[in-house]
């Protein structure tokens, strides 16, 4: 058995009103990659952030290398060999690769100048050491999330780490980085001896790179089991207490008329530049669109372009036959859409109003939940948001409490529970089940079918290509903003369409495949 490069002793973390972690025990050992798995609000991420350095344990002790860790900051702990890639990449746009991987203790010249070669020359010495290929030169704006999570991970090489925390690292990559993260992976971790540990949601990730797996349920460390020993259901069971059924959707007769319609729309971005750039697409009735694309490539703005959140350079956006293109986001719900938005923080929910106030959105003119029009029906109000919460299975603030003290999954529950609630012929469904536990992804995926086979047209975007095949009626492709190609589930595989996602192929006007064109 390897040495434990890692150890926490009765860990314990206490929030205002939450035991975050409750007494972990728990060893991770040289030359491994342990997966570290529960449901939103399991205590993981406190975890990890105890770790980096981020946060101090109410009580208990961690120990890299024997040593015990006496002040807990990320400084202090990256100076012990730990590193960690966040979720949201922390990189600055307008530098390089280079400058992005030296940043803070950049290589100087006469001890005053930046070094720019010696930048350079670091990084291909670790290109050449890692086999993470990435152009030194290149500024960061301008290369794909999967070359810039590899500067983040070279980042935190250049700084000596040989423990890494990734923080679902494969959230905005198509398979084929997927696969290629995993061999520069199992690689440094074969070669070099290094211990990986990954926070991540995907139980096939977890079975196909780990080799032993750490599971918490209400901030208890459950079970350490090998990963060649348990099964997916298995370890879904663990996260959430009870068995996990992802058998396949009901799906009722597909097919009516087109609900959802966009001619030719053409958007710009804040930049001034076409993010959008000549899309058409119909949505029918009691299907579901799914919408597959590298985070960046239009998908973003072409959603908040039908919604009313954003500008039209040109083209038309009808939904139920009604002419929408350039109005209000209220005027857009009133002719029969309902919008999940992809950022549930920013454009989901408002943070410091109650969680009833947020499921009253959109609906708080109604005559039920006023008195006379001058004065709202509290109780009413309280009423409806009460049973909203229940049927959704929201937990955390309770309807009085404010959304900003939920869980990051909570919160998309809540988000989905109101604009579900407006029964609308169209739904505009972008990631919904981003940094959703096993358990919650489940209802929201029954929730979605639910409403497919009640007759609604619903266009999804989602970085998680599992997620778009298990859902989706018909897929398509964009990259760059524009479609690559359009697909019944079925006709194509998850690599394939990988290829479409990276403008590597496209479908032609007759629907053949052809690598893209040259010029």
């Amino acid at each position: 058995m390897k040495e434990p490069v890692i150890q926490f002793d009765h860990i314990s973390m206490q929030f205002p009103g939450v035991l975050a972690n409750d007494d972990v025990c728990l060893e991770i050992r040289r030359g491994e990659v342990f997966a570290l798995i529960g449901e939103n609000g399991a205590g993981k991420s406190t975890l990890m952030n105890i770790l980096y350095g981020i946060q101090t344990p109410t009580a208990g002790d961690v120990y890299i290398r024997g040593k015990r860790v006496e002040d807990f900051n990320p400084k202090n702990v990256i100076a012990q060999g730990v590193g960690m890639v966040h979720q949201h990449f922390m990189l600055v746009p307008s530098f390089t690769v280079a400058q992005n991987i030296v940043l803070s203790r950049e290589p100087r010249r006469h001890k005053l100048f930046f070094d720019e070669d010696k930048a350079v020359a670091e990084t291909k010495r670790l290109v050449a050491e890692y086999g993470l290929e990435v152009p030194a030169d290149a500024a960061v704006a301008d290369i794909g999330v999967g070359l810039q999570q590899r500067v983040e991970i070279l980042k935190a090489l250049y700084r000596g780490a040989d423990i890494l925390i990734l923080d679902e690292p494969t959230a905005v990559l198509t398979p084929q980085e997927t696969d290629e993260l995993f061999e520069v992976i199992r690689r440094i971790v074969r070669e070099k001896q290094m211990t990986v540990i990954i926070i991540t949601h995907k139980l096939d990730e977890v079975m196909a790179i780990s080799d032993r797996v750490g599971v918490m349920r209400k901030g208890k460390l459950v079970g350490i089991h090998r990963t060649s020993e348990v099964t997916e259901e298995m370890l879904a069971s663990m996260m959430v207490g009870r068995p996990v059924l992802f058998e396949d959707l009901e799906r009722a007769k597909e097919g009516g008329e087109a609900a959802l319609c966009v001619e030719d729309l053409w958007v710009t971005d804040h930049r001034g530049l076409s993010a959008v750039k000549g899309i058409s697409l119909e949505v029918r009735s009691g299907e579901i669109l799914g919408i597959a694309a590298i985070e960046g490539n239009g998908q973003s703005e072409l959603i908040e372009a039908i919604t009313g959140m954003t500008g039209i350079r040109s083209g038309k956006v009808r939904v139920c036959g009604r002419d929408v293109t350039g109005q209000t986001p209220g005027e857009v719900r009133a002719a029969g859409l309902a919008h999940v938005p992809e950022d549930r923080l920013a454009t989901g929910v408002s943070a410091g109003a109650t969680v009833a106030e947020n499921l009253l959105v959109g609906k708080q003119r109604e005559p039920r939940f006023n008195r006379f029009r001058l004065q709202q029906n509290t109780r009413a109000i309280r009423e409806y948001a009460q049973t909203v919460y229940d049927q959704y299975d929201i937990r955390g603030a309770g309807v009085g409490g404010e959304a900003g003290d939920m869980s990051g999954g909570n919160m998309q529950k809540l988000v989905i529970a109101r604009e579900f609630s407006f029964d609308t012929p169209v739904l505009v469904i972008a990631q919904p089940t981003r940094g959703v536990d096993v358990g919650a992804i489940e209802s929201i995926h029954t929730r979605i079918m639910q409403k497919r086979n009640s007759g609604a047209a619903i266009l999804l975007s989602s970085a998680d290509l599992d997620e778009v095949f298990r859902l989706s009626d018909r897929i398509i492709t964009l990259y760059e903003g524009e479609i690559t190609g359009s697909f019944a589930v079925g006709e194509i595989t998850k690599e394939e369409i990988g290829l479409y996602m990276t403008g590597s192929r496209r479908q032609t006007a007759d629907g053949a495949n052809g690598k893209e064109d040259a010029s």
